[in-house]
């Protein structure tokens, strides 16, 4: 009994591996070879990122996990992409505190300037 198991095994293991490397012939592969996934790049170059272009990017798996030159990619780009939007945003603030402060300013000093002219 125990020989006619090992005969079967031996019999199946030679199977499954004549299946999986084509069985010799070289042209009619059961498993074809498929190129590494590559990155498509989702995130716009001519518009800012939102939020529905970061959660359409994909990363495509590779054999023990991500490509890293993939993921640090994005994030380098995400991360001009902050630092651009934080850089704006000061922008901004500052323009507003200024007309904040003219504003509140504003009519006194264009009075003494005029007087100022006149005498």
């Amino acid at each position: 009994m125990f020989l006619f198991l090992l005969i079967a095994m031996v019999v199946v293991v030679a199977a499954v591996t004549l299946a999986v490397i084509g069985g010799g012939d070289s042209d009619s592969t059961v498993l074809p070879d498929v190129p590494p996934e590559q990155l498509v790049d989702p995130l716009p170059i001519t518009r800012p990122v939102t939020r529905a272009d970061i959660e359409a990017v994909r990363i495509p798996v590779a054999p023990r996990g991500y490509r890293m030159a993939d993921v640090d990619d994005i994030l380098a780009r995400l991360g001009a992409e902050v630092a651009e939007r934080d850089a704006r945003i000061a922008e901004l603030e500052s323009a507003l505190a200024g007309a904040q402060a003219a504003a509140v300013a504003g009519p006194d000093l264009f009075e003494k300037r005029g007087e100022e002219q006149d005498g």
